[in-house]
C-alpha cells in the first residue's frame, strides 16, 4: 500500500480480488459484526476500488450473508 508516498508493508491482504475491481472478503463466523464491515471499507479506501462483497461462509443460505457495500470515496 502506498500511502503519501510512504510504502506500507501491512497486514492488507484482500481474500479475493475479482477483474481487478472487486474485493470478497470471505468469513465464517457465527455473526457478522461492524468490525468485518469496517474491515472491508478499509481494503476497498486503501485500493481505491469502489465494490466489494463480504461473504459470511457459516450460514445455511449463502444468499442471505451477502452484503454489496460501496466506497463512496
Amino acid at each position: 500500500v502506498l500511502h503519501d508516498g510512504l510504502a506500507l508493508d501491512a497486514g492488507y491482504r484482500v481474500d479475493l480480488l475479482l477483474e481487478d475491481q472487486i474485493i470478497v472478503e470471505n468469513k465464517a463466523v457465527h455473526a457478522t459484526a461492524p468490525i468485518h464491515e469496517a474491515q472491508l471499507l478499509t481494503y476497498l479506501k486503501l485500493s481505491g476500488l469502489k465494490l466489494g462483497f463480504p461473504i459470511n461462509w457459516n450460514v445455511p443460505r449463502i444468499k442471505d450473508s451477502i452484503q454489496r457495500m460501496v466506497n463512496g470515496l
